[in-house]
């Protein structure tokens, strides 16, 4: 985009609609509609914008008051984006079984995440979202049942296919239905402007919930009371919950389906992958779902046939689950073929000069004299009773953000001296302090950790004190209480540096 725009939510929707080349059937043109393109990445940020408007035009949604939801990531994701810039705290809760990268990107955008038993599936999230909102006057979003998630398909979603198709062939568009949101906002426009338009819904062959017929148990206000009978676990995050939408349950009421396909979780993954190394187009499991149907249409499709099928997210969601877990961090065996190909630069040979554990090329800098007034701070901040534990550190540097890492998931208070940071830099402040620590200590390596006056040492050496309960015992005599005794310190350091 080349105009000036007055926030970020001016970017959601008008994604690109892209023609599959290599996995389409010979004689069929299938196009997918790429929601990643989003800027939070997901189909799921229409629904978070159009909800929080709706709710704001309704007067249902006050100035500073908290937004809570329901969600498998991706609603979420969208509604910490809207919520930040708008202004509105927001809580979600979401069943612990979802990836841990969507919680971490919610809690990044600022949104408090409140987990719940997976063995209670999405019910239990939602239950929870529910008994939360009636506690605090939370406004609930109500992604499943709430008509703004369908109305904002109808304005954007559907009107961006009508408008890509203008005056040409498309004889099926395929979905899941996650919310029913997509799903009915969509087809009602397709069903009235396109009725040559067949609808195809996906869901997984192990939960077939709407192809059951079996109707979902609800309470009086759409919400559903209980899961579905012929729910299953599967794949596809955020495709199914366990129980069948309200705003699905209208699409279907309404005649707005066409035909259900199955979808095998294990053709999900493929497809997948497949898109990303054939296509270019980087999709999480959903969208591979939604792909192995519009696969199954095109199939048997006549020559001429046009499909457009739905992408609803990006592959960055899914980091953590099975569609990774073939994808190694370290060099697979081809790759260290190339490696040994040529000579310099080898990975499985030794360095000419190993750089020594702990240093950066600043640690080798020449060393300044230090001025009375930095050798009594040094002297003041080791000694301070308030904060006993302190740490001169580097900002950027990975042992000492390993350290970060252990401190925090053990919940001990500490005071970290950055030395490259612009807060030491005038008069060289930080190589002053450096260069009394190297007098005091007899080494020139950062970080370096004392606790009460005692100097622990660096990263491996506070990990050796924490790993035989010293480090515990001191901190304890210092009124220190340390949380997670049985954390491993050396998992706190970066792949690259873990033992092979």
């Amino acid at each position: 985009m080349t105009r000036k725009l007055d926030s970020i939510l001016a970017t959601v929707g008008n994604t690109p609609v892209v023609r599959i080349t290599k996995l389409a059937p010979a004689g069929v043109n299938l196009f997918v509609k790429v929601e990643s393109f989003n800027p939070l990445g997901s189909i799921k940020d229409r629904l978070a914008l159009g909800v929080i408007e709706d709710a704001e035009r309704r007067g249902a949604l006050s100035p500073g008051q908290t937004v809570i939801e329901a969600t498998s990531g991706n609603t979420g994701i969208g509604l910490a984006m809207v919520c930040a810039v708008k202004g509105y705290p927001l809580v979600v809760t979401m069943a612990e079984n979802f990836s841990v990268e969507r919680r971490k990107l919610m809690r990044f955008l600022g949104a408090k995440v409140v987990l719940t038993p997976a063995a209670l599936k999405g019910t239990g999230m939602l239950a929870k979202a529910i008994e939360l909102a009636r506690e605090h006057g939370w406004f609930l979003c109500r992604q499943f049942e709430n008509e703004a998630n369908a109305d904002v398909h109808s304005r954007t979603t559907a009107v961006e296919i009508l408008d890509a198709f203008q005056g040409e062939r498309l004889d099926y568009w395929v979905t899941g239905y996650g919310t029913g949101g997509t799903l009915k906002g969509v087809a009602r426009v397709l069903k009235a402007e396109r009725p040559e338009t067949r609808i195809i819904v996906c869901e997984p062959d192990n939960s077939p919930l709407l192809a059951s017929g079996i109707a979902q148990p609800r309470n009086a206000d759409g919400t559903p009371c209980e899961s579905h009978p012929r729910f299953r676990p599967h794949l596809m995050q955020g495709w199914s919950p366990d129980f069948i939408p309200k705003l699905t349950e209208d699409a279907a009421a309404m005649q707005l389906i066409d035909r259900m396909v199955p979808i095998n979780g294990a053709d999900a993954m493929r497809l997948a992958r497949e898109l990303a190394q054939r296509e270019g187009i980087f999709v999480g499991i959903s969208a591979g779902a939604t792909l192995a149907g519009a696969l199954q249409v095109s199939a048997g499709a006549p020559e001429g046939t046009t499909v457009l099928c739905m992408l609803p997210d990006t592959g960055e969601r899914y980091l953590s689950t099975p569609l990774f877990a073939d994808v190694s961090a370290d060099m697979t065996a081809e790759e260290l073929e190339i490696s040994r190909s040529t000579p310099s630069c080898r990975f499985d040979a030794p360095a000419s000069a190993p750089a020594p554990a702990e240093t950066t090329p600043e640690e080798e800098a020449p060393a300044v004299a230090a001025s009375a007034e930095v050798q009594d701070f040094v002297d003041r901040v080791i000694a301070d009773r308030e904060q006993p534990v302190v740490m001169f550190a580097l900002e950027w540097c990975e042992f000492c953000w390993s350290l970060r890492k252990l401190f925090a998931r053990c919940a001990i208070p500490y005071r970290s001296i950055d030395l490259d940071s612009s807060a030491y830099r005038r008069d060289d402040r930080g190589g002053q302090i450096r260069a009394v620590l190297r007098a005091r200590i007899g080494r020139p390596t950062i970080p370096q950790v004392f606790v009460g006056g005692e100097l622990i040492g660096g990263c491996t050496e506070v990990f050796d004190a924490f790993r035989d309960g010293s480090l515990q015992r001191l901190l304890a005599r210092h009124d220190i209480r340390v949380d997670g005794t049985d954390v491993d310190p050396y998992a706190m350091l970066p792949t690259w540096l873990h033992p092979r």
